[in-house]
């Protein structure tokens, strides 16, 4: 215990040291950051007050602009806090909460997408049975499971983390407290915990892949089974949204943790990172509002009588 608390706290290094980078990054981070709160917590509230919107799948994607909006916001405000200040110092405690609260809802994200892609499966292939397979509780709990799956997967990261020795440096190669890099820190030996981590991840990953894998062959076969064009464009435009959100998320974690370690450079994760802490938060809004009708439909009311 002692030698865990010999650091008490961690610098950030950041994205980058050149102060001219340092005003459009921040401009650009806090565009970003309004449009991912804008965007997330409008669509809470479009389900929330719209009772059309009602139903699992909205519900699920509820609970997707929530989540973006709760990793994003572990994140992206101290960022912005370190171009503008250069504020890079962060207490340990500080350090810990940011990475329990980033791991429990990207974790939370991860099986949410796999729930949705199940959701998306009963509805192509059993639409006469939808309401009887996807039921309110079914969908609750799922989600309930999703939650306890993700803070459960944090739990064991940031233990597993921080039972390390850090007597060493305290300086992180990254702008946020990342496991990895953290654990790059450590002066104890720490191959037991990167099998757990490797393992955990691993699981987790290849599990919600999974699901989804198994629903899109389901619903790919049935597609190629319908006779008519109309319910081919159907089927599709169910699919299209979370099938898009899906392939950004999945592409840009295999790129970042599955490539070889030695194909590793402390750039390129900085950028991938930026990626998927603070652009994919942004970009599943936009996604499912842009090619989703009823969510346009339900934004008209209530500008309508707003007026």
């Amino acid at each position: 215990m002692e030698n865990r608390t010999e650091v008490t706290n961690f610098i950030l290094l950041g994205l980058t040291s050149d102060p001219h980078l340092q005003d459009p990054l921040f401009i650009t981070f806090l565009l970003i950051y309004v449009i991912t709160l804008v965007g997330n917590l409008g669509m809470v509230l479009l389900i929330l007050v719209d009772s059309h919107l009602h139903t699992p799948m909205y519900i699920f994607l509820g609970n997707l602009s929530l989540v973006d909006f709760c990793y994003s916001s572990a994140i992206t405000p101290k960022v912005m806090a370190g171009l503008l200040m250069e504020d890079k110092v962060m207490s340990y405690n500080a350090c810990a909460t940011q990475m329990f609260v980033f791991t429990a809802f990207a974790t939370v994200e991860n099986y949410l997408l796999a729930s949705m892609a199940y959701d998306r499966c009963a509805a192509v292939c059993k639409p006469l049975h939808y309401s009887t397979i996807m039921t309110t509780s079914v969908c609750t709990w799922l989600i309930i499971g999703c939650y306890v799956c993700g803070f459960l997967n944090a739990c064991i990261y940031t233990v597993n983390t921080l039972s390390l020795s850090f007597c060493n440096s305290n300086v992180i190669h990254h702008f946020f407290c990342d496991v990895l890099a953290i654990m790059a820190l450590s002066c104890s030996d720490r191959h037991a915990n990167e099998l757990v981590l490797i393992n955990v991840a691993s699981f987790n990953m290849s599990f919600a892949l999974l699901v989804i894998l198994v629903s899109y062959a389901i619903i790919f076969i049935t597609i190629l089974k319908m006779q008519s064009t109309e319910g081919h464009g159907k089927a599709v435009s169910t699919c299209a949204s979370h099938f898009t959100a899906v392939t950004v998320f999945y592409g840009t974690m295999i790129f970042m943790y599955l490539q070889p370690s030695s194909r590793h450079s402390m750039d390129t994760d900085k950028i991938t990172s930026v990626f998927y802490t603070m652009v994919i938060p942004m970009l599943n809004p936009v996604v499912y509002s842009l090619r989703n009708k009823e969510v346009k439909n339900a934004f008209k009311k209530i500008v309508f009588k707003a007026k």
